[in-house]
């Protein structure tokens, strides 16, 4: 495209004009979200006590644990020779209930 016919179709005085139905349509459109309700604000306040809650547990737990370290080293004492055969077979139960539960957990209603 030259330069002379870009200019030519810049300076026309020829007027656009929407379709017939254009302005209705965007004034449905507005009205139709006017009447729609306001999204649903995401509950800060009750991720804010979920989330100290879990801290909570997750450092009194922690605290228990420690104080009860020696308690527990003294009653698995018995169990120090399976030791290894025995964290497999834990291992091995934990993992067949964590596949089990996952179809559950992906279709919930």
């Amino acid at each position: 495209m030259t330069p002379d016919e870009l200019d030519r179709i810049l300076s026309s005085d020829d007027f656009l004009e929407p379709s017939s139905g254009f302005a209705r349509g965007v004034m449905d459109a507005v009205r139709s979200q006017s009447t729609e309700p306001p999204p649903i604000p995401f509950p800060w306040p009750r991720f804010v006590v979920g989330l100290a809650a879990c801290l909570t547990l997750a450092a009194v737990g922690a605290a228990l644990l420690a104080r009860a370290a020696p308690l527990l080293q003294v009653l698995m004492a018995p169990l120090a020779p399976a030791g290894p055969e025995l964290g497999y077979a834990t291992l091995a139960v934990v993992g067949s209930l964590a596949l089990a539960s996952l179809p559950s957990a992906f279709f919930r209603r």
